[in-house]
């Protein structure tokens, strides 16, 4: 991960603490991750261990793969979603905020990885936690020419507080790879640059899969 990357991830961290005095983003542990195994992953996870390097040498990839807590969030038109709705594609999900910076500066990076590798078997799932005025967020997108995410949102920040809980998330932004099962495979705690030669080959190795 670049100097300028590695600080943003820190500005992050410290933005989600203060943020998260306001709007009280808080752990809690009301929930357990769906029945069921992840046979497809530990052959993946040997794969992707070597190339969690350069760019992205901050993501950690999992020991062993376990199905990921429900996690649900809106469509663009806020018609309810879940991840399962993805069950059959590689994912990364990124939960962004328009207030936290390190999040802005990694939006450019994740669209050009969509545009790259998007597609049936892969998509980025941008997921904005903003809880106040929701459509600033899609107006950002649209200033920043961010046109190849889909706008998804969750105004009650509830996916972040199912990640703490589940130990994925400590700041923002928050970013897990999550396999076509709906198994976990990684997770990073601040800023990559994904549009990288070394991000694209850690998702094209988890796609294989």
């Amino acid at each position: 991960m670049s100097i300028s990357f590695r600080r943003l991830a820190v500005t992050g961290a410290v933005a989600l603490v203060i943020v998260g005095g306001v709007i009280g983003i808080r752990a809690y542990r009301g929930g357990s991750a769906p029945g069921g195994t992840c046979p497809a992953s530990a052959d993946v996870l040997t794969r992707l261990k070597p190339l969690a390097t350069g760019e992205v040498a901050a993501v950690q990839v999992e020991n062993r793969a376990a199905p990921l807590t429900e996690l649900t969030f809106l469509s663009a038109d806020g018609k309810p979603l879940s991840l399962a709705d993805f069950r059959g594609r590689t994912v990364l999900l990124n939960l962004w905020a328009t207030w936290c910076v390190p999040c802005r500066a990694e939006m450019p990076a994740l669209n050009a990885l969509q545009k790259k590798l998007g597609g049936s078997d892969f998509e980025v799932v941008a997921v904005n936690i903003d809880t106040r005025e929701p459509q600033k967020a899609m107006q950002w997108l649209k200033d920043n020419g961010i046109d190849s995410l889909t706008p998804y949102s969750d105004p009650k920040a509830k996916i972040f507080q199912t990640l703490r809980a589940d130990g994925k998330a400590f700041g923002m932004p928050t970013t897990v790879l999550v396999d076509r099962d709906g198994c976990a495979l990684g997770h990073l705690a601040g800023a990559a640059e994904w549009a990288s030669n070394d991000a694209v080959a850690l998702i094209r190795a988890a796609i294989g899969g």
